[in-house]
């Protein structure tokens, strides 16, 4: 293989697997503990997780947590960050921790941006300062905030939707192109990655304590999605991402290009799905072999209001519920559903602008996730299905994708 091979610092092993679907259950390995799979990573973009705790985040059952590489370089900076000692210590969590490269950001984020064979140049939104992100910047910026699990600097182009206008400005600026245009941009961006992944490796200092994942990409295209398979995974890696299907796809074209992607990464290594957080999307991507997932979802919802139960999503600030005294969600064991908060008083804490609203719904929100998680590995080795979504109402109506795990 690429890259040289030998022991990595984040290692893997298969503990079940579903005989009706490729889903399986596992537990990743890293230099600050384990984390059991299928996971779900809260994300902590900048270190932070806005108003919550570490032992609060701890308290919903999240075993890692993800940060963002773009943002830490901008505020407070990969070197201060090293000064104190990397992420874990900087923000007093012990657990496992995965970096995102940033370059979806550098890209999306700021108008301006110039895309090139070197890496993305673009503008800083903290002070206007032009800025350079190669894959050798990213990876040094990772290696000094010190993630166990660093990702791949990637070009990540958006989905084809011309005749749509996206509700995201960035997406839809970059957005209008023919078909044909964007098919060889899609062909650009994974031979780009594939040439910006041997560059990653290279500038990897930190192999002995730090695994690099490279990144899929190829669009909702399955001929192209072959192709970059083949490209990164030439290259001896601890695990690997499927990137660019949060960029605009519908649901459907989210669950098509997973089901078919997923059973051609490596099947001993870990499997991570970029940016897909609603429940359905899980349990299908789940059914296809896929072992990680990360979403800003629960908190950036939960501090607008927005609750996730099992039965369907509820906006707390709805006049309904405002003499209701039950929880969230009874079947809930959070915090805020277990410690006796009522929908009534909830409604009040968001409707006065008091913060502790945002912060009982954001861990409400993280915990609905874990526990989501925690009943799809139990039922991954005896294939109870039936019995998740009997529990998990939300999910009902789930494509069965994934499944003959013998046409892998």
């Amino acid at each position: 293989m690429a890259g040289g091979s030998g022991a990595h610092a984040v290692g893997f092993e298969v503990l079940a697997r579903s005989a009706t679907t490729r889903a399986r259950r596992g537990r990743v390995t890293t230099p600050h503990g384990s984390f059991d799979t299928p996971a779900f990573m809260p994300v902590a973009t900048a270190a932070t997780m806005k108003g919550l705790t570490p032992d609060q985040i701890e308290s919903t059952g999240a075993q890692i947590i993800l940060n963002n590489a773009y943002h830490l370089m901008l505020r407070p900076g990969a070197e201060r960050m090293a000064h104190f000692g990397g992420s874990h210590r900087f923000m007093r969590w012990n657990k496992p921790i995965l970096t995102d490269s940033g370059g979806f950001q550098a890209w999306s984020m700021t108008e301006g941006t110039k895309l090139t064979e070197e890496g993305v140049e673009f503008r800083s939104f903290v002070d206007g300062a032009r800025i350079m992100l190669s894959p050798e910047r990213s990876i040094a910026v990772q290696n000094a905030i010190g993630a166990d699990i660093i990702m791949a600097f990637d070009d990540c182009p958006p989905a084809l939707r011309p005749e749509t206008p996206s509700d995201d400005p960035q997406l839809s600026r970059k957005r209008r192109s023919s078909p044909g245009e964007h098919r060889r941009r899609l062909e650009e961006a994974i031979d780009r990655t594939s040439r910006w992944l041997a560059r990653c490796i290279g500038a990897h200092a930190r192999k002995d304590e730090q695994g690099l994942f490279g990144i899929i990409q190829g669009g909702t295209d399955l001929e192209l999605r072959r192709r970059s398979v083949e490209q990164v995974c030439a290259f001896d890696l601890p695990g690997f991402a499927i990137g660019g299907v949060a960029v605009g796809e519908s649901p459907e074209e989210i669950h098509r290009t997973v089901a078919q992607v997923a059973p051609m990464l490596p099947d001993g290594k870990p499997r991570y799905l970029m940016g897909v957080g609603y429940e359905r999307d899980i349990v299908a991507a789940v059914r296809s072999g896929v072992d990680m997932f990360d979403c800003v979802l629960p908190t950036r919802n939960g501090r607008k209001g927005y609750a996730f139960t099992s039965t369907g999503p509820l906006r707390i600030r709805n006049a309904r519920h405002t003499l209701d005294p039950g929880p969230i969600d009874p079947a809930c064991d959070c915090l805020a559903c277990g410690g006796g908060f009522s929908r009534g008083y909830l409604r009040h804490l968001f409707m006065a602008d008091e913060m502790l609203g945002p912060t009982l719904l954001s861990i409400h929100n993280l915990r609905h996730f874990q526990r989501l998680l925690l009943d799809i590995r139990t039922v991954i080795g005896d294939d109870r299905w039936s019995d998740l979504e009997s529990r998990w109402p939300v999910l009902q109506g789930t494509p069965a994708v994934g499944s003959g795990a013998s046409d892998a």
